[in-house]
C-alpha cells in the first residue's frame, strides 16, 4: 500500500543561480535604458515654467511638452511589442535608442516650441520601442523562476525610481545648470548604450516570421492615442469638455473595431485567446490601477507639500525621494516574497499594504508636523506598491511562449503608461472639484479614493486573477512510500 506524501522541496530563492558575467551587463544595459525612460516621465515638469519662457511657449501649450511624449509612449506600445516578436527585440531595441538619443540631441538644442514638441513625440515613439523590447529581451533570457523574478524586480524597482528621481533631478538640473540637460543626459547615455548593448544582448532564434496585422495595428494606435488625449485632457479642462470625452468615446469606437478586425483576420496583433488567459488580462489591469494609484498619490503629496505645507520644489522632490527609496526596496524585496508564495500573493498582499500605508494620510492637516508621519507611511507604501508592481509583471508574463513575449511585454508596458496617464487627471480632478476654501478638503478625499482604489484592486485581483499551473509560486511534489 502507497501513501502520498506532499513535501515542499528546498526554496529556490533561497539559494538563487547566480546571474553569468555576460547576464550582469545584458541586464544592466536593459535597465539602465529604462530606468532613462521611466526618469524622462517626469524630469521636465518642474522645468516647465522656465522652458515656457526660453523657448516662448504659451501657458496653455506647455501641457504639450507632456502630453506629446505621453500620446506617443501609450498610443503605439502595443504595436511596437508586436513588432519586436516579428523583426527581433535586439534590433527593435537598438533603433529605439538610437532615436532616443537624436530626438534628445533635438530637444536639447532646441530653440522654439514646435522642434521641442517634434523631440518630446520622438522620445515617446524610443519609449515605445525601447521598453517592451527590452521586458522581452529579459523574459526570454531567463526561463520562469527565480532568476526571471530578480531580474523583473529590479527592473520595476528602477522604472518606479527613476519616476520619482525624474522630478528630484529635473528640479536640479534647472537650478543648477539647465533645463537642456534633461536631454543632453539622454544623449550620453544613449551612446553608452549603443557601444555595449550589440555585444552582450542575445535573443533566441525566431521561426517563421508571420504577417503583421496592419488594420489592427492602425485602429489600436489610433484608440490609445484617443484616450491618452482624452485623460490628459481632463486634467485640464475638465471631464465634462468636449476635448475629453470626444476622445474618450472616439477611443471606445475605436477599440470596438479593433476587436471585430482580431477575429476576422488570421494573424491578429493581439491574439484573443491570449486575452483571454486570466493572469494576463486582470494581472495588466492590477498593473493599471497600480501604476495609477502610485503615480498619482505623488502627485497629490507633492501638492500638499508645496501647497499646504509651504515647501518648495526642491525640498519637495527630496521628500519625495523618501518614498523613491522605498521602491527600490520593494523591487529588491519582491522576488522573494514571489518565490517563497505566488505572484497572485504578491498583487494582493502588495495592493493591501499600499492601501494601508494611504488611509491614514487622508487624515493630513496643515501642520509641518505631519512631515515625519507623511515619510514613513509614504516609505511603507512605496515598497508594497513595488511588491505588487512585480508581481503582475511576472503574472502578465507566465505561461506565454518566447515567440510572443513581445506582445505580452507590449501589454505590461501598455498598462503602465495607461495607468500613468490616466491616475493623475483623475485624482487631480477629485482635488479640486472638492475645492471650497482650501486645496486641503479635496486632497483629503483624492488620497481616501486612492486608498480606496488600491483596495478595491487587490479584492478584484484576489476574486478574479489565476495564474497557469505551471508558474509563479512555491511547488508541491508527490513521492510514492515504498
Amino acid at each position: 500500500m502507497s501513501t502520498i506524501e506532499t513535501s515542499t522541496p528546498p526554496h529556490p530563492s533561497a539559494h538563487p543561480e547566480p546571474f553569468s558575467p555576460a547576464q550582469k551587463i545584458a541586464v544592466a544595459v536593459l535597465l539602465t535604458a529604462n530606468f532613462t525612460l521611466a526618469v524622462d516621465f517626469s524630469i521636465l515638469n518642474v522645468a516647465l515654467p522656465h522652458i515656457g519662457a526660453e523657448l516662448g511657449f504659451v501657458t496653455a501649450a506647455l501641457q504639450w511638452i507632456v502630453t506629446a511624449f505621453a500620446l506617443s509612449a501609450a498610443g503605439f506600445t502595443l504595436f511596437f511589442g508586436r513588432v519586436a516578436d516579428l523583426f527581433g527585440r535586439k534590433r527593435l531595441f537598438l533603433i529605439g535608442i538610437v532615436l532616443l538619443g537624436l530626438s534628445s540631441l533635438a530637444g536639447g538644442l532646441a530653440t522654439d516650441p514646435t522642434l521641442l514638441i517634434v523631440a518630446r513625440t520622438g522620445q515617446g515613439i524610443a519609449t515605445a520601442m525601447v521598453t517592451p523590447a527590452a521586458l522581452s529581451l529579459m523574459t526570454t533570457m531567463f526561463p520562469e523562476g527565480p532568476a526571471r523574478s530578480r531580474a523583473l524586480g529590479l527592473n520595476g524597482a528602477l522604472m518606479a525610481a527613476g519616476f520619482t528621481a525624474g522630478a528630484v533631478l529635473g528640479g536640479v538640473l534647472t537650478g543648477a545648470v539647465s533645463w537642456r540637460w534633461a536631454f543632453f543626459i539622454n544623449v550620453i547615455v544613449a551612446l553608452v548604450v549603443l557601444v555595449t548593448a550589440p555585444f552582450v544582448l542575445r535573443e533566441p532564434s525566431r521561426g517563421t516570421r508571420p504577417r503583421l496585422d496592419v488594420p489592427g495595428a492602425i485602429t489600436i494606435t489610433l484608440a490609445l492615442v484617443a484616450l491618452v488625449l482624452g485623460i490628459e485632457g481632463a486634467g485640464h479642462n475638465g471631464w465634462t469638455h468636449p476635448g475629453t470625452w470626444g476622445p474618450i468615446l472616439g477611443s471606445l469606437i475605436l477599440g470596438a473595431v479593433f476587436l471585430t478586425i482580431e477575429t476576422r483576420v488570421k494573424e491578429p496583433l493581439v491574439a484573443p485567446d491570449l486575452l483571454r488567459q486570466r493572469n494576463i488580462g486582470w494581472g495588466n489591469a492590477a498593473g493599471l490601477l497600480a501604476f495609477a494609484t502610485f503615480t498619482s498619490l505623488v502627485f497629490l503629496i507633492t501638492l500638499y507639500l508645496q501647497r499646504i505645507l509651504g515647501y518648495s520644489a526642491i525640498a519637495a522632490g527630496l521628500v519625495l525621494a523618501v518614498l523613491g527609496i522605498g521602491t527600490v526596496i520593494g523591487g529588491l524585496v519582491a522576488p522573494k516574497v514571489i518565490g517563497r508564495t505566488s505572484a497572485r500573493t504578491a498583487v494582493v498582499g502588495g495592493l493591501l499594504v499600499q492601501a494601508a500605508a494611504t488611509a491614514p494620510l487622508a487624515l493630513v492637516g496643515d501642520s509641518r508636523t505631519w512631515l515625519v508621519p507623511l515619510l514613513i507611511l509614504t516609505f511603507v507604501g512605496g515598497i508594497a506598491n513595488l511588491v505588487a508592481i512585480v508581481g503582475y509583471v511576472v503574472a502578465a508574463t507566465t505561461g506565454v511562449p518566447a515567440e510572443r513575449q513581445g506582445l505580452a511585454t507590449g501589454l505590461v508596458t501598455l498598462s503602465q503608461q495607461v495607468g500613468i496617464a490616466l491616475g493623475t487627471p483623475v485624482m487631480s480632478a477629485i482635488a479640486t472639484g472638492m475645492l471650497v476654501t482650501s486645496l486641503l478638503p479635496g486632497l483629503r478625499v483624492a488620497i481616501g479614493v486612492n486608498a480606496a482604489v488600491a483596495l478595491g484592486a487587490a479584492i478584484l485581483v484576489a476574486t478574479l486573477l489565476r495564474l497557469p499551473k505551471s508558474g509563479c509560486g512555491p511547488r508541491t511534489r508527490r513521492r510514492p512510500r515504498r
